[in-house]
């Protein structure tokens, strides 16, 4: 059994991407880089918006230098409106929580982020104040396995001793190089994260047995 386990946030515990995806998808269509959703996520999945922008300019996007701060600004209103929990994950917590197991949060997405999807759902939220971790924020973006680390020092416990839960091959990267097991949710198809080392599972409520057994 895992002595600690670390959560990515925008879609592991929060059903976040899609409307981020959306929304990435228009302002770079504005800025003449005309990709859908899906071809977009490929592309950026488990990074951070600022190194979207530098990417997307690679690309041809003719982004504006104040695109990251009006994009968060934009996003953070629109989250706002409605994230759900990705399913089940109030179960999953309830099992760590009966097996003494304790876990954080480690995500490249800003605090305020994690803060405003999901402080919608205060069961959740309050298991998880002071337990939320911004790569971003702490200089360590994924795929550096130093936000990993640095949440399993939060926690006391080795990174051998850790479980991740992730659901991008950038994430999964990152537990791979900090010692840590991987475990991937991909309800659809998950070869690039079983490439770097996660081992995937498809629903949620597997994710108990996997941890605990």
């Amino acid at each position: 059994m895992f002595k600690a386990v670390i959560f990515d946030c925008d879609g592991v515990l929060v059903d976040s991407e899609p409307e981020t995806f959306r929304m990435l998808a228009e302002d770079l269509a504005e800025a003449g880089l005309a990709l859908t959703p899906a071809e977009l996520e490929p592309l950026f999945l488990g990074g951070t918006i600022p190194g979207v922008f530098r990417e997307a300019r690679q690309l041809g996007a003719a982004l504006p230098e104040n695109w990251v701060k009006t994009f968060y600004d934009r996003l953070y209103a629109r989250l706002a409106r409605g994230v759900p929990l990705i399913e089940g994950i109030p179960q999953v917590l309830d099992a760590l929580d009966a097996a003494g197991v304790p876990y954080a949060v480690g995500s490249n997405g800003t605090t305020e982020k994690m803060l405003t999807t999901l402080g919608q759902h205060p069961g959740v939220m309050r298991r998880l104040k002071g337990r939320l971790f911004s790569g971003q924020e702490l200089n360590m973006p994924k795929p550096d396995p130093g936000l990993y680390r640095h949440v399993a020092q939060f926690l006391g416990v080795d990174a051998v001793d850790c479980a991740v839960i992730e659901d991008s091959p950038t994430g999964a990267r990152a537990a791979r190089l900090a010692g840590m097991r991987c475990f991937a949710y991909a309800p659809e198809g998950g070869a690039k994260l079983e490439a770097e080392g996660a081992r995937v599972f498809r629903r949620m409520e597997y994710l108990p047995a996997l941890l605990l057994q």
